[in-house]
């Protein structure tokens, strides 16, 4: 079935809840390896992102941080480095930023995507 007769043949009510529930669940992102993801001595099959829990602090201690490094943040939703790791501090797990170096490229972009989805929403 193509997508559009997925569209015309959903119940406009379902869609109105399933959005609204997706904007109330954007800060919460579960993300699940496909095989599981080992680092550190520990082996993970999922983690937990809850970037609606994040501070102007963390922002800006990520911020110093790049800059330490003499990397300079100017769109901080496009900036890898910055996604990276302000989704370390968001990650429920405690996985550091050096874990996201180890990760199969695939999780590293899914994971770094739902990042960004949820910081251009929240300037908008």
């Amino acid at each position: 079935m193509s997508k559009e007769n997925l569209l015309t043949e959903a119940d406009p009510q379902e869609v109105s809840q399933a959005e609204q529930e997706a904007a109330q669940s954007a800060g919460v992102y579960v993300h699940t390896f496909q095989p599981p993801f080992s680092y550190g001595g520990r082996t993970y099959d999922s983690l937990t992102f809850r970037f609606d829990q994040l501070t102007g602090a963390d922002s800006l201690a990520v911020e110093d941080e790049l800059q330490l490094l003499g990397k300079a943040v100017i769109l901080p939703a496009y900036s890898g480095q910055y996604l990276t790791r302000i989704s370390a501090r968001a990650c429920q797990e405690g996985i550091d930023f050096m874990a996201f170096k180890a990760m199969p490229i695939k999780d590293y972009h899914q994971i770094r995507s739902r990042a960004r989805v949820f910081f251009l929403a929240s300037e908008s």
